[in-house]
């Protein structure tokens, strides 16, 4: 939501979906005070002319502005390979120093590294799990410095274009990854999409300190169950894109709406495919529609709660 005053220096009130209140003052100065947490949101508008100061203030949760009306809630979005392409090799360079750890700090035979780390892979998720699973022990922190630290982040490039994208969608947006918390800053940070989430849920939010079970991740359920509870989302009223099968079938099987990405043909448990994730538009959208009636009901819920002073 923002204030902005048009040619004719009235003044409007922006709520996502391109709702808007308008104020018919010809305004000569305008301050203001937007405060937004995860749950509820403050505005502070002080608009003076010659003639008269308005003050607007209004405190409201951002359930009743952001999402009255829409089919979906919350939109769940994996990270790597999901917001910026395959191709772009970020994959194979993290496969690579997986293997270089396990070669140099678990001195694991070279002629058997590349298997044991798919196999790994693929009977527990990630190759640390599997890893950990049998027995390995070694620094979950220093792992991952390891393993992202070297990775060529400068392919990465701002995509403005997934950035509107994103900030015109009225749900929740959160990711959900099974990488570190500092490497999703890192991504989202070269791809000039960190103020887009709501929230990060990586590795340290499923695996906190001294747990002792063994490493929670996708494709597990149990994973998606854990993911489902820390968000406070409701499946049913929830996307989930990712570009992996294995975890959209998870992802179907624990409820969500499900969307493969990075190709053009449905798998096992997706309700849509995109080849990019900039075709969200055109493959879903549902995103952006809102129910007939609804969009006046959320501008209304917004004025009946506003206290003006003039």
């Amino acid at each position: 939501m923002y204030l902005t005053s048009d040619s004719h220096k009235t003044s409007h009130i922006r709520l996502s979906g391109g709702s808007s209140l308008k104020f018919i003052i010809h305004t000569y100065s305008i301050n203001r005070i937007l405060f937004a947490t995860t749950n509820s949101c403050f505005i502070g508008v002080t608009i003076k002319t010659p003639y008269l100061k308005v003050q607007i203030q209004s405190s409201f949760k951002m359930s009743s502005c952001r999402i009255a009306g829409v089919k979906f809630e919350c939109l769940l979005f994996d990270m790597d390979d999901t917001l910026y392409p395959l191709s772009l090799g970020i994959n194979l360079a993290c496969r690579k120093n997986i293997i270089d750890y396990m070669l140099e700090h678990l001195h694991i035979e070279e002629s058997k590294v590349s298997k044991m780390c798919l196999d790994l892979y693929l009977e527990h998720g990630t190759t640390m799990a599997g890893m950990k699973a049998l027995g390995y022990e070694f620094d979950n922190d220093e792992f991952h410095a390891y393993v992202h630290g070297r990775l060529p982040y400068e392919k990465l490039k701002q995509d403005l274009v997934l950035r509107n994208l994103l900030l015109s969608m009225p749900q929740r947006k959160i990711i959900f990854t099974n990488a570190d918390h500092a490497h999703a800053i890192e991504v989202l940070s070269r791809l000039g999409l960190e103020d887009c989430f709501e929230g990060i849920i990586c590795f340290e939010t499923l695996n906190p300190l001294n747990s002792c079970r063994q490493i929670l991740c996708k494709p597990s359920v149990e994973a998606f169950e854990a993911a489902i509870r820390i968000a406070k989302v409701d499946p049913k009223k929830t996307i989930f894109f990712d570009d992996s099968v294995r975890n959209v079938a998870s992802g179907k099987v624990a409820g969500f709406h499900t969307v493969i990405v990075g190709r053009s043909d449905l798998v096992p448990g997706a309700d849509h495919a995109l080849n990019s994730i900039h075709n969200i538009r055109e493959a879903l959208p549902e995103i952006w529609e809102v129910e007939e009636g609804n969009q006046q009901q959320i501008i209304q819920s917004l004025a009946v709660e506003a206290t003006v002073h003039a």
